[in-house]
């Protein structure tokens, strides 16, 4: 006697589901099991994020024979310099500096900063305190570098001084000779 095709399957099926159901499970726990195809330094959306940066060791507090001046704009009073002892390019490509601005009144503002010039980004590491020593910034993530009057010397510092064509010069040497000379050579007007 022939079973109809309908019943040899429904026979077939009730074999099978425990099969089934075990490779349910199986699947679940593979699933749910973290994955080390996936390394930590990716997101949630595949996109590599980037290596942390190494805990930045704090250079010795800027002295006045040090500080190289550069020009923000023409509609500030305040002098920005840069401690020529303290510029750096470290082998992750990140520039760092001692920043000191100076108001008319003679206020100082120090600061230790780092800037990237493939991304235009830069990252406040410390604040300079009155006796002369070094606070960590509590807020030190990196943001974006905007070419707004609140934030204009890091811009200048990026687009005139270091990062001409967001490209990183190779040597502090050849950022400071463009701090002395006023500005990167490629970017200014020859009569």
């Amino acid at each position: 006697m022939r079973v109809p095709t309908t019943a040899r399957a429904l026979g077939a099926a009730v074999r099978l589901r425990p099969v089934a159901t075990r490779a349910c499970w199986l699947l679940a726990v593979v699933l749910a099991w973290p994955s080390t195809a996936r390394p930590e330094s990716y997101d949630p959306d595949g996109e590599q994020r980037p290596a942390p940066e190494a805990e930045v060791e704090l250079p010795p507090f800027p002295r006045s024979e040090n500080l190289l001046p550069f020009t923000v704009s023409a509609t500030t009073n305040n002098q920005f310099l840069i401690d020529s002892a303290s510029l750096s390019v470290g082998s992750d490509g990140v520039i760092r500096y001692a920043l000191v601005i100076i108001s008319p009144s003679g206020a100082r503002n120090v600061s230790y900063e780092g800037m990237k010039c493939a991304t235009g980004e830069r990252r406040l590491y410390a604040l300079g305190r009155s006796d002369e020593t070094w606070a960590r910034a509590r807020n030190d993530r990196w943001v974006r570098i905007t070419n707004s009057t609140l934030n204009r010397h890091h811009a200048a510092l990026f687009s005139e001084y270091f990062c001409p064509i967001t490209v990183v010069q190779q040597t502090p040497e050849q950022m400071l000779e463009t701090l002395r000379r006023g500005g990167h050579a490629a970017l200014r007007v020859r009569p």
